[in-house]
C-alpha cells in the first residue's frame, strides 16, 4: 500500500490473476517460438548481390566460393553450414557472424552488398487446427 496524492493503491486478488495469466501466456508463446525457430535445416544457400540472386548451391555440398565486387568475400559451405570465412571489407562483421545452418538465417556484408541466405521449405513441429 502506498499513498500518492491522497489515493490509496491496493493489490487485490484480481490483480494477481491477471499478472499470473500474462506470465503463463508469455511462457507459452516463448516455448512455442523456441520449439520452431531454427530447428529446420535449409536445403540451399542463396547468394544475393545488390538484391539479385547471383548463385544458388546445395547446403549438402562442401564447396568454397569467391564473391568479388568492391571487396572480396570467401564463402565456405561445409558440413551443412555456411560462413563468410574471409573478407577484406572494413570491420569484417560478416566474418564475425560465424557459421549458420537454419532456414531463414543469413549473413550480410554491407560494404560488398552481399547477402548469404539459407533457403528451403519450412517444416514446423507444431500443428495448428483451424475450424
Amino acid at each position: 500500500m502506498s499513498r500518492k496524492n491522497g489515493i490509496k493503491l491496493t493489490f487485490g486478488k484480481g490483480d494477481a490473476v491477471v499478472i499470473f495469466t500474462c506470465i503463463m501466456l508469455a511462457a507459452f508463446i516463448g516455448v512455442l517460438f523456441a520449439r520452431t525457430a531454427g530447428t529446420d535445416k535449409g536445403e540451399t544457400v542463396a547468394i544475393y548481390q545488390d538484391g539479385s540472386k547471383i548463385q544458388e548451391i546445395s547446403l549438402h555440398e562442401n564447396t568454397e566460393i569467391l564473391i568479388e565486387n568492391s571487396y572480396t568475400n570467401r564463402v565456405m559451405v561445409k558440413d551443412e553450414k555456411v560462413a563468410i570465412v574471409e573478407s577484406d571489407c572494413p570491420g569484417m562483421d560478416c566474418v564475425h557472424s560465424g557459421w549458420i545452418n537454419g532456414k531463414g538465417r543469413s549473413i550480410v556484408c554491407l560494404p560488398n552488398r552481399v547477402e548469404i541466405r539459407i533457403e528451403g521449405e519450412m517444416e514446423s513441429e507444431v500443428d495448428f487446427i483451424v475450424r
